[in-house]
């Protein structure tokens, strides 16, 4: 069976294109471990993603009503972090809480992404009519004080993870959708999107090839940021009792609220609120510093400051 000079062709160019891409992702995380921000958030962020992945590995299974011991211990050789106001041991919630503050922030911020760089890309190259549509919407987005939106929203779906989600992306997507459009006006008015024209591209296609890949760096950026934003909006949500019920694992945020309600602040149990509260705040400056370092590695006037 012979192979025709077409696909071959195709299979070339393909390997070129991921050769291309390879040394572009080798020379960015050059740059990454390069810029000490950028570095230290990221290290941040994958020890927090190892440790609760890993969770499994490190404590065992999640424990169940038949598994809890005496409440109330302070931290000892067999509970390194003491057990909660219902028996449960600290480590092994802290550890796998991480699991679900995290899947909501991730999964909320890549809801966010999408909707807020579709909008920001249509709006910013067709302009006019459709724009200002789209960027009213995009102006009452931003201006909805989000806790009583989330109040409403839990109360009329539900407090499930979906929810808590689906309100965190609300909330999330307007900021990104008025950086992809000021980024696209600009962009749009070059002299390769001018010829692009000229020679009859549609306008989808302009998007797809060649104003998206423009634009896809200042997008990683502010979804790191926005992750940022999103652990810290379940945690909040969380601490006031409007965390996910239909999951069975405390997030960070629950674990929290939990302490709070038990009054064990008051009782002086640190085991309790301290290292959830603690691990909230490194995750979120982990995030951040991730994103204002990718902010410099792309900004050239920032790199240059």
């Amino acid at each position: 069976m012979s192979t025709s000079p077409d696909s071959l062709d195709t299979v070339a160019i393909f390997r070129e294109r991921i050769g291309a891409d390879l040394v572009r992702f080798r020379k960015f995380l050059r740059q990454v471990v390069r810029n000490r921000l950028a570095f230290a958030g990221l290290i941040l962020i994958m020890f927090f993603i190892v440790l609760s992945l890993a969770a499994p590995l490190l404590v065992g299974p999640y424990p169940t009503q038949f598994q809890r011991t005496t409440p109330e211990q302070p931290p000892s050789d067999r509970h390194l972090l003491g057990t909660d106001v219902q028996g449960y041991d600290t480590l092994t919630l802290l550890l796998y809480g991480g699991q679900v503050s995290l899947l909501i922030a991730f999964t909320a911020s890549a809801v966010a992404m999408i909707v807020g760089t579709l909008i920001g890309l249509v709006a910013g190259y067709y302009g006019r009519l459709t724009d200002q549509v789209l960027s009213r919407a995009t102006d009452f987005f931003l201006v909805i004080p989000w806790l009583p939106f989330a109040l409403i929203l839990m109360t009329i779906m539900g407090p499930t993870m979906a929810t808590m989600i689906i309100a965190i992306a609300l909330v999330s997507w307007p900021t990104t959708a008025r950086v992809i459009r000021s980024q696209v006006i600009t962009i749009k008015q070059r002299m390769f999107i001018t010829r692009s024209r000229a020679i009859g591209a549609a306008g989808s296609h302009i998007l797809r090839k060649h104003v998206l890949p423009n634009v896809m760096p200042l997008v990683w950026a502010e979804a790191v940021l926005t992750i940022s934003g999103a652990v810290f909006t379940e945690a909040f949500l969380s601490f006031f009792g409007l965390g996910p019920k239909d999951n069975p694992i405390f997030s960070w945020g629950t674990m929290v609220n939990q302490s709070y309600q038990d009054l064990g602040l008051l009782a002086g149990r640190w085991w309790y609120f301290g290292p959830p509260g603690i691990f909230i705040t490194l995750v979120v400056l982990g995030f951040a510093m991730l994103g204002y370092g990718l902010e410099e590695i792309l900004n050239p006037a920032l790199r240059r400051r």
